[in-house]
């Protein structure tokens, strides 16, 4: 035999005989002296670095660079004979283990870019031992069932153990992107969100609409976010189709010209009329007339009120005038229109003129569009 192989011979002699050599150690050092047993321990690290050398190449071509796997498997050595007791088994097996373990641990804690559990990067780990071991052995890539077999695990916990290492080495999103000039390859993930810009808009109409009375909000939560149809809100409500359309008409309006607006302009009729909803008329005395001051909104809730107001202000003002105040209202339906021309005609017969002061443009515009601004001077 040549002296080549003698050596290889010796060498695998040597692996094989770690057991012995363990025991001869553990034998020697339980009556040495301190000095002594320090030197029988470092002997026997350096008979055993070829078998963690032998170990630690079972996890090149990972990442790593054999020098550092060799020096953790090294430092897995030393901890193995400091806690090698020949009572507890073969100093081979306990080597092996405590060396494997090391090797594993670093993998985890040193290499990982991104966190995973430590169960699914142990058998990442392991999967891929087996898929190195299974291709050699079947000539071909392991199927998923033949790893989940090989290390006695179920499928899915292999499929994870697959997915996950990608998060060993993820890439970079710095990374220069071939073909791409200067782009990166963060630059290809993701798109422009068209919605962003509108981020800012929907904030501004979320405050003001809460700026908006009760009713209001609620017809436009209907119409928009309900899509219920006018008629619909309109039965709800107890209203005319008419007035919901001119309400929404005049929030939708509004909230346009807030939108524009650093400040948003004053709700007509919520400051002055005291309530939201209601309407109040007063009747007073100026001079030879008659003044009647409505405030609020005249709808079919609230046009009662105002015919008893306007007859009573008709039949007690005499042959003076009475002057019908409509700077509070913000809002004039069919039903107001009817009771003013009612008005009108009462006061003909009374022989009392009636004329209107104040009208807001809206409502002008109501009044021309009905008709009555022809019968219904301004005072």
């Amino acid at each position: 035999m040549s002296a080549r192989g003698d050596i290889g011979e010796q060498t695998d002699n040597t692996l094989e005989d770690l057991d012995a050599a363990a025991l001869d150690f553990a034998v020697r050092r339980s009556g040495a002296a301190e000095a002594e047993a320090d030197a029988l321990r470092d002997e026997l690290v350096r008979h055993c670095l070829p078998f963690a050398g032998r170990l630690a190449r079972r996890y090149r071509g990972r990442g790593e660079q054999m020098e550092d796997l060799e020096q953790v498997a090294r430092l897995g050595l030393v901890k193995a004979v400091d806690r090698y007791d020949p009572d507890r088994g073969s100093f081979t097996a306990y080597a092996v283990i405590t060396i494997s373990g090391e090797l594993k641990r670093h993998f985890r804690d040193r290499t990982w870019g991104v966190h995973v559990p430590r169960r699914v990067q142990d058998l990442s780990l392991e999967v891929g031992h087996a898929s190195m071991v299974l291709t050699s052995a079947l000539a071909r890539t392991p199927t998923v069932a033949e790893l989940a077999e090989h290390l006695g695990v179920s499928e899915p916990a292999v499929l994870e153990a697959v997915e996950s290492a990608a998060g060993y080495s993820p890439a970079s999103l710095n990374a220069p992107v071939a073909g791409e000039g200067a782009a990166e390859f963060g630059d290809l993930i993701g798109g422009v969100d068209d919605d962003l810009e509108s981020v800012t808009d929907k904030l501004t109409v979320t405050d003001l609409l809460l700026r908006l009375p009760t009713r209001e909000r609620r017809m436009l939560a209907m119409r928009f976010y309900g899509n219920r149809t006018q008629a619909e809100i309109a039965a709800e409500l107890g209203i005319s189709q008419m007035h919901v359309s001119r309400l929404l008409s005049r929030a939708l309006s509004w909230l346009r010209e807030a939108m524009l607006n650093d400040a948003p302009p004053p709700w007509e009729g919520e400051s002055r009329a005291g309530h939201q909803h209601g309407m109040e008329v007063s009747v007073s005395r100026d001079g030879s007339a008659l003044r009647v001051r409505v405030r609020g909104e005249v709808d079919r809730d609230t046009a009662e009120r105002l015919r008893t107001g306007l007859r009573h202000a008709v039949t007690t003002g005499g042959t003076g005038s009475v002057v019908v105040d409509l700077a509070g209202v913000p809002l004039v339906d069919a039903a107001g229109v009817s009771v003013l021309l009612e008005a009108v005609r009462v006061a003909a017969q009374a022989g009392t003129e009636i004329c209107v002061s104040g009208a807001q443009p809206y409502v002008a515009r109501i009044l021309a569009v009905s008709g009555l601004a022809g019968v219904l001077r301004r005072c």
